[in-house]
């Protein structure tokens, strides 16, 4: 007991040191943790206690993923419901071919190469989420691509596991029945989300404490049914005396991970009313839980074995950081999104999975691999997944540097959407960005009868707007091309409605360099880039989360002076957020 306190205690204090000495520095978070762990672990060998790193770093992928179940909602991904689940099949199949390869050419038997395939195949659920939940961009077109990607990616792991947890013994009759297993186990979580949580749920929601507790014991009894349904189906088929063969039992018993239990759990409270209640609570222990994860991972890295290892790491560390997002921005493309949705999408995925851990974990435990590529594992892990959190935090910037190098990403017969607007141009206001302010805005220029330009990069957005007749052009403003094929001279007013702040910079430049009379109001996430907006020439900057303030003022205003206005107001919200429902717009999570 004292020896687990010790190992906690000294992660912890080491890694908020870390932490804090890279946030003084403005670095990303994740490398401090695992920095700490090479310092306590390979350097100074302060913690060698194996059993409590793979125990405490288990309950933290657990934590993580039930916190990423809950924040997804399958229903919101069915607009890259088609991207997200032939892109994520075709991008795994082609990284586990890669991987595989390139593993047999450098010496690795089949065995190990097929776990490799794997490992390059698939990417960091818990990452990327925690990193898009952090940055506010979960509800984004590319956050709803990606999510859909890691799901595919996640159904895959899942498979995975099982089947390589009885590789030594597997049979089709075992990959059915591990189908069956995992069918049953779905259909309980559906069912139980769907009937019985909602009633439980909303007694226990009466009480915070009790929130929480229903809770963290939904999630460990759903970890613990995954864990042990071979065990729990064999015993209720011995009770009713059914007969079942030594290779049955064999087949049978195997479970799935408590990492997938945690991750059903949170799919299975998403819908609730009150998740984000239940979001808020768990978070600390997800905070808490994911710091012991990444330390561990600077926990297990030896150095003996590098030399051997070394060519191998190299290859595959740039097929996961580059031809993996090369891979998934070629796909995404494929499907009509613009260049930097599609590379914002490529650039978040270059890692690996916190399940191929859990996998190389198990396969050295079944001797299916060697401590060789389990050392590769952790670095490919370590090294990838602290390039992503730099990568992820810059990418405006890598961006801006190589978008005139991947114009093929744009798809052409997407780009001639220009060809559908009228003949007669002259448009007096554009606005950029058409999903939440901009749908607001767009019905207000209306009343006006001002003839509007709407330029968005969702091409569902664009498609819907065609439907509708209205004058629109697929393109991204952070595009200097797009910028080009506008006229700006005739127009009045540009807005924009994107919070990118480098894409409004370049806007703000182009605009008064055509035409200096023209007013350009753009959107901003913080005050310092709202300031420097205005210094760039900015008529006006809008901050969403103020300008929701300034509203609810001229309400009240208005209320004090008529209560039949708050009436007025209340009907014409109500009814502007039923045809925004329609329409599938989201309000951010945060």
């Amino acid at each position: 007991m004292e020896d687990i306190f010790f190992s906690i205690g000294v992660m912890v204090i080491l890694a908020t040191i870390a932490a804090y000495l890279g946030r003084l520095f403005k670095q990303p978070m994740i490398p401090a943790y695992i920095i700490a762990g090479i310092i306590l672990g390979p350097i100074f060998g302060i913690i060698t206690n194996s059993n409590v790193i793979a125990t405490l770093s288990e309950i933290g992928i657990a934590f993580l993923l039930f916190i990423a179940g809950l924040e997804l909602d399958i229903r919101k991904l069915k607009e890259v419901g088609l991207v997200s689940t032939i892109g994520g099949f075709v991008q795994v199949l082609s990284l586990f071919a890669a991987g595989f390869l390139v593993a047999i050419l450098v010496g690795f038997g089949r065995l190990e190469s097929i776990y490799l395939g794997i490992i390059v195949a698939l990417s960091s659920t818990m990452v990327v989420i925690k990193i898009l939940s952090d940055r506010k961009q979960i509800d984004t077109l590319h956050g709803k691509i990606i999510i859909g990607f890691l799901i595919i990616q996640d159904f895959v792991a899942i498979f995975a596991l099982s089947i390589f947890k009885s590789i030594d013994s597997f049979t089709y009759t075992f990959l059915l029945i591990s189908l069956l297993k995992a069918a049953v186990l779905i259909g309980m979580i559906f069912i139980l989300a769907r009937f019985i949580v909602p009633a439980v749920f909303k007694t226990a929601a009466k009480s915070r404490e009790m929130l929480f507790l229903m809770a963290i014991t939904f999630l460990f009894l759903s970890s613990i049914f995954f864990q042990w349904i071979g065990e729990i189906i064999i015993y209720l088929l011995s009770l009713f005396n059914v007969p079942l063969s030594p290779a049955l039992i064999t087949a049978l018993k195997p479970g799935f991970s408590i990492a997938i239990g945690a991750f059903a759990a949170g799919v299975g409270l998403a819908s609730l009313p009150f998740n984000f209640q239940i979001i808020g609570q768990v978070k600390p222990l997800r905070d808490f839980f994911s710091t012991i994860f990444f330390v561990s991972l600077g926990l297990k890295l030896t150095f003996g074995s590098f030399e051997s290892i070394f060519i191998p790491f190299i290859i595959l560390l740039v097929i996961i950081v580059l031809l993996k997002p090369f891979v998934v921005a070629s796909l995404v493309s494929f499907f009509g999104y613009m260049r930097r949705t599609s590379l914002t999408t490529g650039i978040s995925l270059g890692q690996i999975s916190e399940f191929s851990l859990i996998l190389v974990a198990q396969g050295l435990l079944m001797g299916h691999i060697s401590d060789n590529l389990f050392t590769l594992t952790i670095l490919l892990a370590i090294f990838s997944i602290s390039l992503t959190s730099y990568i992820m935090k810059y990418d405006n910037e890598i961006f801006a540097k190589i978008s005139p190098y991947i114009r093929s990403f744009d798809r052409i017969a997407e780009q001639n959407l220009l060809d559908y607007l009228p003949k007669k141009r002259g448009f007096e206001v554009i606005i950029c960005g058409y999903s939440r302010i901009g749908f607001s805005i767009g019905k207000t220029v209306k009343k006006l009868k001002k003839n509007t330009l709407i330029v968005d990069f969702n091409p569902d957005t664009i498609r819907k707007l065609r439907t509708e007749k209205i004058n629109c052009i697929y393109g991204d403003i952070g595009n200097r091309e797009v910028l080009e094929r506008l006229d700006f001279k005739h127009a009045k007013l540009i807005i924009s409605t994107v919070p990118t702040f480098h894409d409004n910079e370049l806007l703000i430049s182009t605009v008064k360099r055509e035409n200096k009379k023209t007013s350009v109001i753009v959107t901003a996430n913080q005050i310092e880039e709202a300031l420097t907006l205005y210094r760039r020439g900015a008529d006006y900057v809008i901050l969403p989360h103020f300008l929701g303030g300034k509203h609810v003022s001229t309400i009240i205003e208005d209320s004090d002076k008529n209560l039949k206005k708050l009436l007025t107001h209340r009907l014409t919200h109500i009814e502007e957020l039923r045809e925004r429902k329609s329409l599938g717009h989201e309000h951010p999570r945060h």
